[in-house]
């Protein structure tokens, strides 16, 4: 199964982070090389493009959803992962083309290093997505609601005929906590899509416990004592948001916390 998430002790990274990370390294890495023959560094422009690109996904994002925020501190907050990828692509690209036409010494390396990045990016991410969607239908691991009966997510897709959202989580985990009340408010407001909250690890008791205690009211709360479904989604950090189609098809993946601005973002393509 392929490793949607990497969690290295209490920290965790999404597979697509660390694609992005792997593109600006190999950017880096060829600027320097290309920069090397023609006598001239091109690595202060390609952390500029980089930070020019992360600024600007961020901002389109918070334009496009700028009701879903309640203030300005949750605008500027990043931790739901809220970034428009064109909009980033657009204003990045943009002002590489403004210095290519400015330096011309340092076109060929500059080039080169954007090439060598965009290739190493779309590459990978474009192969995990074909792999992605061809071989992680909805996944039939035993679950089991507070009540102790058995159940799994296809058999739920076939009760309710409708996309699911698939929440993994676990009480010990702070953005889990913070993310719970979009989720509830998002479930009493849509009809259309079903929500199941799969603890990771904690028994009913706990569980109860903690709705008790934030004052939570969910449906389809189930429990994976054995993290089995982290297991067979590649998800192995949290919390981990998963969209299915209701034909059971994966549509879209969200590692970290969600905000209101990132949910509707996913639900969106559910719809």
């Amino acid at each position: 199964m392929l490793q949607q998430s990497i969690a290295i002790g209490p920290l965790g990274f999404s597979l697509h982070q660390l694609v992005l990370v792997m593109a600006f390294l190999m950017a880096l890495l060829v600027g320097a090389l290309l920069g090397r023959r023609h006598n001239v560094a091109v690595s202060d422009t390609l952390i500029t493009v980089f930070f020019i690109a992360f600024i600007a996904a961020r901002v389109v994002f918070v334009v496009r959803y700028w009701g879903a925020y309640d203030g300005i501190i949750a605008r500027l907050d990043i931790r739901d992962g809220g970034f428009d990828l064109t909009g980033g692509i657009i204003a990045g690209l943009g002002y590489a083309s403004w210095v290519l036409w400015r330096s011309s010494r340092q076109r060929r390396p500059l080039s080169g290093a954007l090439l060598a990045g965009g290739l190493t990016w779309g590459l990978i991410v474009g192969s995990t997505a074909l792999i992605e969607q061809q071989s992680r239908p909805l996944p039939n691991t035993p679950l089991v609601d507070l009540s102790g009966q058995s159940t799994n997510l296809p058999q739920l897709s076939h009760q309710t005929q409708q996309p699911i959202v698939v929440n993994l989580w676990a009480s010990w985990c702070p953005p889990c906590i913070r993310e719970m009340p979009v989720f509830e408010e998002a479930q009493n407001a849509e009809q259309g899509i079903t929500f199941v909250f799969v603890n990771q690890g904690e028994d009913a008791q706990h569980i109860e416990a903690f709705m008790h205690q934030h004052d939570l009211s969910l449906d389809n709360v189930w429990l994976d004592q054995r993290n089995a479904l982290g297991e067979a989604t590649g998800a192995h950090a949290m919390p981990t948001t998963l969209f299915y189609s209701a034909e059971g098809k994966l549509l879209n993946t969200h590692f970290g916390e969600l905000s209101r601005a990132t949910l509707h973002q996913g639900l969106e393509r559910l719809r």
